[in-house]
């Protein structure tokens, strides 16, 4: 990971997906494809639920569904109802889950459903979130460095709809119940609102969140541009 700058978005870079997104965001680059409605085999079809193929291509080695039901796997609850396993490529040597990468996958899936016209209830981010491995106040961290992360008690990484719904959970290390809910309230205020939202009451933490991206906004801001770019031959006219 590297130095936290803004978030960058690449719309429509695969010619032949319904939707495509290059996001990058954070030291990540995630290349993201969706396509839909697609036809599904007659066992795995379900009257009232959507149903999600995910194929999972890494950098290095061969891509594929999720093999066995064994692997363990993460999922994320996207809200149109849709369930997406985590592949074993998130995990590390030693079986851990690859938690800083867990945002930027989530938010190119969003990009790439909402670039292909996909139908959904809602939008959803995520953030990440740690308590430096010094910190004796248990104040958290938004957006941490490779070098926070490495030294951090506590690594999270928590989602909200934009229905205000938790989505996501993950945690790793070592945290109290008074430090899980900082956390849980500075990932709300980060992913729901942007800086101008932020109550004034909260100065110290309000300019620290406000450093965070504004994924949020972001996301509407890209949407918006290839709208206009979609629509540009008629607006002209």
């Amino acid at each position: 990971m590297a130095t936290i700058k803004e978030p960058a978005a690449e719309i429509a870079p695969l010619p032949n997906a319904d939707g495509s997104v290059i996001f990058s965001y954070a030291g990540f680059k995630v290349i993201a494809a969706a396509n839909g409605p697609v036809e599904t085999l007659k066992r795995e079809e379900y009257a009232y639920e959507a149903l999600v193929d995910v194929i999972v291509r890494p950098a290095a080695g061969v891509g594929g569904q999720d093999p066995t039901p064994s692997t363990p796997s993460r999922l994320v609850l996207l809200p149109l109802g849709l369930i997406i396993h985590g592949p074993p490529s998130l995990r590390g040597l030693d079986g851990e889950v690859n938690l800083p990468i867990i945002p930027a996958l989530l938010h190119a899936a969003i990009l790439a459903l909402l670039s292909g016209a996909i139908p959904l209830k809602g939008i959803a981010t995520a953030a990440l979130l740690v308590i430096p491995g010094e910190s004796s106040d248990g104040k958290v961290v938004v957006d941490p460095t490779a070098a926070q992360i490495a030294h951090a008690r506590s690594v999270h990484v928590l989602g909200f709809t934009s229905e205000d719904d938790l989505l996501l959970a993950e945690s790793e290390g070592q945290f109290s119940l008074g430090e899980w809910e900082d956390v849980v309230t500075a990932a709300r205020q980060v992913c729901l609102q942007s800086p101008e939202e932020m109550s004034i009451d909260d100065t110290e933490a309000a300019s620290d969140y406000a450093r965070s991206a504004d994924m949020k906004h972001f996301i509407r801001t890209v949407m918006a541009s290839k709208v206009a770019a979609d629509l540009h031959w008629k607006i002209s006219v």
